[in-house]
């Protein structure tokens, strides 16, 4: 058996390569950005050339700069940006547009014309989603009603669908060259089109969207001893898929029912283990799976369900203050920052930018900046902006505990945010629950890599991952129930000051 295991992580703003050990500690890295396109306001997009690029390019240097070869990982795993969508042709592996990435909002007529009708309810309570702009159904719908030509070749069995895993996986084995076309149940989910219950594109779903079954891609489980292919370069076994935030789950050992952890990235993600249970949300929350293990023996394994309260912007609210704004030079400058002032000085940030997600789904929403007087300075922005992600994350909580009535005793995170020392301590002051984050905290790749590495003996099983969990810090409340209850309150107040700014037909 070889020493190690890789994944490639694709994500929202970056692809990287890591590689691991049996104790799961980081071997080596490659990353490297690409570019965000915004061709206009609300439209967010990717060059799917140029992440294919990146993600062989990050495999290659990773495994240089380590001096390893493919032949000394023993599996290779893909986690990746859920619900962004592109098409491309068979036979060439021509791109037919850019990617359209899980952010942008182009959709919402789409979106809101499936609730109007009634639509939506079967959405619900097929696909566990409400009809949203996030997800990849009306994305692919409006590509179909859009590009000259999609539609024609996706009949003839031409032109066909994938989020970035299956991009980066059909080119990963061959491309036009025989390129396997499949996604995992976790991504399949993120779409509109996918039975929850059956873990089949659904007919019916299909028929809402104006989507040919022929574009579809297979959907597997999310970890396979029967490899989905193996690469182009060293015969590599491809053995884990998982959308980034059920891999988040996996690499924070996330496992029974009950577990939850919260990923602090681009957006923030929290998701909350059901179990084999498919539990739908009153709340405003998600209803998705989790992941889903065939067992090594090939006889087919239940899946795993999760609530997930997705948050769009977190991290990139942070990105904002520095590209847009120019009050800081890089992330770690937020903290420092926020640390001149003792609270936000009566400042509430919310950065509706794409709309607000979970738990308000509300597409007529943008961002706003309320409670402003000459005293506040720009120390109080960035304060009120690492508030508004912990305050963010606070709503799903709440609506979770609603939702499965487990309430948190502990909150797992990880993710570049909690770097960030400031903003962990305002996240535990603001939930009242202790934050704890573990050593490796960029635990979408660690994920990724188990679920490769479970599928081909690497590992035995889920003691051998829970072994490798080792706490790195952890925050406890210091705010009074006053004081937390106030701030809450303030943040209601704000949200509502955000509402009905845009007109959606």
């Amino acid at each position: 058996m070889a020493d190690f295991v890789a994944a490639i992580d694709q994500g929202t703003t970056s692809t990287r390569c890591m590689i691991f050990d049996h104790d799961g500690a980081e071997v080596g890295r490659h990353q490297l950005e690409h570019e965000q396109i915004l061709p206009r306001a609300g439209w967010v997009e990717h060059n799917p050339v140029e992440i294919w690029e990146r993600a062989a390019s990050v495999v290659a240097t990773a495994l240089n700069k380590t001096k390893l070869a493919a032949s000394d990982l023993a599996a290779l795993g893909i986690t990746n940006q859920r619900e962004t969508s592109l098409v491309w042709n068979r036979r060439t592996g021509r791109p037919y547009y850019n990617a359209i990435v899980w952010q942008d909002t182009r959709t919402d007529r789409i979106a809101s014309a499936l609730d109007r009708d009634g639509r939506g309810e079967v959405i619900r309570r097929k696909a566990g989603l409400p009809p949203a702009t996030y997800f990849s159904g009306g994305k692919l719908q409006w590509l179909l009603e859009n590009v000259d030509g999609l539609r024609e070749d996706a009949e003839k069995g031409d032109a066909i669908f994938g989020t970035t895993d299956t991009w980066v996986l059909w080119n990963l084995t061959g491309g036009p060259r025989g390129g396997v076309h499949v996604t995992d149940v976790t991504n399949a989910s993120r779409t509109m089109l996918m039975n929850l219950e059956t873990l089949d594109w659904d007919d019916e779903l299909l028929g809402f969207f104006g989507v040919p079954r022929q574009m579809l891609p297979g959907i597997c489980p999310s970890s396979s001893p029967e490899p989905y292919g193996v690469t182009v370069y060293g015969d590599l076994p491809i053995t884990g898929i998982l959308g980034d935030q059920q891999a988040a789950m996996v690499g924070q050992v996330c496992l029974s029912a009950g577990e939850a952890k919260n990923t602090y990235g681009t957006g923030n993600f929290l998701l909350l283990n059901t179990g084999e249970t498919i539990v739908r949300s009153d709340n405003g929350l998600l209803t998705t799976v989790c992941y889903q293990f065939a067992s090594r023996d090939g006889s087919p394994a239940k899946p795993v369900y999760a609530l997930e309260g997705s948050i769009a912007v977190t991290g990139s609210a942070v990105q904002w203050l520095r590209d847009q704004l120019g009050i800081i030079s890089g992330a770690a400058q937020s903290e420092s920052l926020a640390r001149q002032v003792e609270d936000n000085g009566g400042v509430y940030f919310v950065p509706a930018f794409s709309g607000l997600f979970a738990p308000y789904w509300r597409s007529d929403a943008r961002g706003a900046i309320v409670g402003l007087s000459r005293f506040n300075t720009n120390a109080h922005l960035a304060r009120a902006t690492l508030e508004a992600i912990c305050y963010q994350s606070r709503d799903v909580v709440d609506a979770m505990a609603a939702d499965s009535g487990v309430h948190l005793e502990v909150l797992k995170v990880d993710g570049g945010i909690t770097a960030n020392d400031l903003c962990m301590q305002i996240q535990a002051d603001v939930l009242g629950v202790d934050v704890v984050r573990p050593v490796v905290a960029e635990t979408t790749a660690l994920g990724a890599a188990y679920a490769a590495g479970l599928a081909v003996g690497f590992w035995d099983g889920p003691d051998d991952l829970r072994a490798n969990w080792q706490e790195d810090k952890r925050w406890t409340p210091n705010w009074s129930e006053e004081r937390r209850a106030n701030g809450y309150a303030g943040w209601r107040k704000a949200v509502e000051r955000t509402l009905d700014w845009v007109d959606v037909d």
